[in-house]
């Protein structure tokens, strides 16, 4: 029997690496990720968590120690968010080439300059191709039961790489909802404990960890670590099956389709902003216009024959970030979107939105502009190869 309380998402991540029973966890506080170490370490003086838990000088050391610690064969667990993830970058990229299963929460934060605290992707999207698998989430409930999954994901022996979790900073993160907590022993059956066969670093038989490499050894890791990427596309939709078969909550794996079925049109989202695009879409619906919706939850790996799937059929679709790609004037979700449908038999006319950022609200007046776009253009065929803004003075009434 589930518990259910009021959560904030950073709240509803504590709970979930605690459930998860992690041994080492190393973590410094950074807006808006702070609160997630405070919970932690409350339930670890309250004798809730049984772990080894380091109080570190900065991001870079906490997943220093954890790259130790998981060398040992130990479950470890972090959260970090924005310039934080940025100063442990060195650390980051070498957990994910040493095929370290450690499980992070980013709290997704802007990155500066301009000086900022507030929401938006920007962060974790821009170290997308560090080799950590990317999930993508849209509330709270799905922050702890994706959270506890990842351990699973992670651990898998045709995975054994590092993943984020990530939300949205503020919104998700201090914002409040209805959260269902299921009970430990139902976690430990689902999450048995991580016993590690690939490597064990050990003081009766010493080994040499991550030595100068040659290009040939460089190549065979590379090539294994890309087989590990597309290996974890299976096993993401698997754990999130068995998931739902225990608990009874289904977020779709590695995408979420919401209306699909007979949709002419659709929107791409990422994160949070999904919520009001449901809405809107349930408003659209009601005046008899087809749109849809295509959740993708998985960064990397990329779902491109997932997502190519869904959209097959699109006349016109529209893709929202919070986020851009410097260099080629949309947002990251467009650009890895457009490269899954490059091959597609059918590419819809489509629209780059790019909106929200610096913890800006997407309306639902926003998206209901922007998915009227979307139906206009579905009647030119124009593919739009620059960010449209979705700005306030730019919203169209709901009336």
């Amino acid at each position: 029997m589930s518990t259910v309380d009021v959560l904030n998402g950073n709240k509803a991540a504590a709970w979930a690496a605690r459930l998860a029973r992690p041994q080492v966890i190393a973590a410094y506080p950074i807006t808006p990720q702070t609160p997630v170490v405070e919970y932690l370490t409350q339930f670890y003086a309250d004798g809730q968590l049984q772990c080894q838990m380091s109080e570190v000088d900065s991001e870079h050391s906490a997943m220093s120690i954890l790259t130790g610690a998981s060398l040992t064969g130990v479950r470890c667990y972090t959260a970090t968010s924005s310039q934080g993830l940025a100063l442990m970058y060195e650390p980051y990229f070498r957990a994910s080439t040493l095929r370290l299963p450690i499980v992070m929460n980013i709290v997704n934060r802007e990155m500066i300059s301009p000086q900022t605290v507030w929401g938006g992707p920007q962060d974790s999207l821009t170290l997308r191709d560090a080799g950590w698998l990317q999930l993508y989430v849209e509330d709270n409930q799905e922050i702890l039961d994706t959270t506890v999954q990842a351990f699973r994901i992670a651990e898998h022996p045709e995975v054994l790489l590092p993943i984020n979790v990530c939300y949205d900073g503020f919104y998700l993160s201090h914002m409040s909802e209805r959260v269902e907590i299921p009970e430990q022993e139902e976690v430990d059956e689902f999450l048995p404990p991580y016993t590690s066969k690939h490597i064990l670093l050990d003081p009766e038989r010493p080994a040499a960890v991550d030595p100068l490499t040659s290009g040939y050894l460089l190549r065979e890791y590379r090539k294994k670590h890309m087989a590990a990427q597309q290996a974890a596309r299976r096993v993401i939709t698997e754990v999130n099956a068995s998931y739902a078969d225990r608990f009874g909550r289904d977020w779709g794996g590695l995408i979420e389709q919401y209306r699909m079925e007979d949709a002419k049109y659709a929107v791409v989202t990422l994160g949070s902003v999904t919520g009001a695009v449901r809405e809107i879409i349930d408003h659209k619906r009601n005046a008899g216009i087809p749109v849809g919706l295509v959740k993708v939850r998985s960064l990397r790996p990329f779902p491109s024959r997932e997502v190519a799937e869904a959209l097959g059929r699109i006349e016109s679709l529209g893709v929202i970030d919070r986020n851009v790609s410097f260099g080629w004037n949309t947002g990251i979700l467009f650009q890895e979107l457009r490269s899954a449908l490059f091959a597609s038999e059918n590419r819809p006319a489509y629209i780059p939105f790019v909106g929200g950022l610096g913890g800006e609200d997407i309306t639902l007046d926003l998206v209901n502009s922007a998915v009227d776009q979307i139906v206009e253009n579905a009647s030119s065929g124009n593919q739009i190869e620059s960010a449209v803004w979705l700005e306030t003075n730019d919203a169209r009434s709901l009336s």
